[in-house]
């Protein structure tokens, strides 16, 4: 995907000003031509998957033709391939193209300090080729990469799309446990480091309004009520925290197929952002879901068959549960939509085309 060199400046970030009040109006996604998401991070990694549909496998025959050679004392042939790693985090390169432009971002960057770095590496992939990024929400399995990311990105002032709450001190309290105190990003770091921090609840477009992210996404199911063991540190003491407030997904209108929705954790509830997704825009056809639905767990589980069930209502044609989505919850989504189900692994990228023009069943008149 995305063969073109062509260069073209960066679409600043279009954000609606802070202090404005957004009433719910439409607010439309210029259709994009081709859009790639290729998982750079991601709890799983499966050599043997076949390509299938529109994933394209980093597979065992191409990591030995295409990556770089680790010195392996052991083996005969003493190098061995440097595979993508697998990690309990995610991040995903994605690519847009309109006409001959392609704009590149970084949506989530991982848990480990390298390992969207090396990852990208081992994949081929230039950091420097990035434009932008977006943080999905503060949880550190989705920034902690940004720490590797420092002096290898190929702009000044390098756009990192958050929402506010980003920076809030989270902890986990588990019934029955020992409260956990997960680790914080620094606003010094990033701002020493260059980049320029762009916070917003509301929504914001990126590359001439191609790309929306969805700022603070509306709950409006009833079985979709956060994560009640979470808590907020606020100023004094600790304090539940349940919604995250500052979970926000990434939304693309595929020519002719409908919406792609990629998300973090999917903190919101991947049914809420998947209908704030469509209510921002006004594109009812839902073409991909991609991402962590957070779904894991004895917590989550009493959701799970709710979720199935509005995601068969909501058809997307492509859907990857990734992440932090769990086991039960996977395979329940692949018995409900087994013609649009992919299992996701590092390397993986979904190439999705658009078509000729058209107009879309429930697309909003411009």
């Amino acid at each position: 995907m995305c063969t073109t060199d062509d260069p073209a400046d960066v679409t600043p970030v279009e954000a609606l000003p802070s202090d404005a009040e957004w009433k719910g109006e439409v607010l439309p996604l210029e259709p994009v031509d081709e859009l790639s998401v290729l998982t750079v991070c991601d709890n799983t990694a499966d050599m043997l998957l076949p390509d299938q549909g529109p994933a394209t496998r980093m597979s065992l025959a191409r990591m030995r033709k295409e990556s770089p050679d680790l010195e392996a004392r052991a083996l005969v042939e003493g190098t061995v391939p440097d595979v993508p790693l697998a990690q309990q985090g995610f991040s995903a390169l994605v690519e847009v193209r309109k006409g001959s432009q392609v704009h590149r971002l970084l949506f989530d960057t991982g848990v480990t300090p390298d390992g969207c770095a090396d990852n990208l590496r081992r994949l081929g992939r230039d950091p420097a080729g990035i434009e932008a990024i977006v943080c999905s929400h503060g949880h550190f399995d989705h920034t902690t990469g940004l720490s590797g990311l420092f002096g290898r990105l190929g702009r000044a002032r390098m756009p990192v799309l958050i929402h506010p709450e980003f920076w809030n001190r989270r902890r986990l309290a588990i019934p029955g446990g020992e409260p956990v105190e997960l680790p914080t990003t620094s606003r010094r770091a990033l701002e020493e480091a260059g980049f320029d921090i762009i916070e917003q609840r509301q929504p914001s477009f990126l590359y001439d309004r191609s790309v929306l992210i969805t700022g603070e996404v509306d709950r409006v199911t009833g079985f979709e009520k956060g994560f009640p063991a979470h808590q907020a540190w606020r100023g004094q003491s600790w304090e539940p925290d349940p919604l995250i407030l500052d979970d926000q997904a990434l939304i693309a209108n595929v020519a002719g197929r409908g919406l792609v929705v990629l998300t973090g954790c999917g903190h919101a509830g991947v049914i809420n952002i998947c209908r704030y997704a469509q209510r921002l825009t006004g594109v009812a056809k839902l073409h991909a879901v991609i991402g962590g639905f957070h779904l894991t767990g004895p917590l989550f589980e009493p959701i799970i068959d709710d979720t199935v069930r509005a995601l068969g209502q909501l058809a997307p044609d492509v859907i990857v549960p990734a992440h932090c989505t769990g086991w039960k919850a996977t395979h329940k989504i692949a018995r409900r939509l087994p013609g649009a189900f992919i299992q996701n692994s590092v390397g993986t990228a979904f190439d999705l085309p658009g078509t000729a023009a058209a107009v879309l069943p429930g697309t909003a008149a411009a």
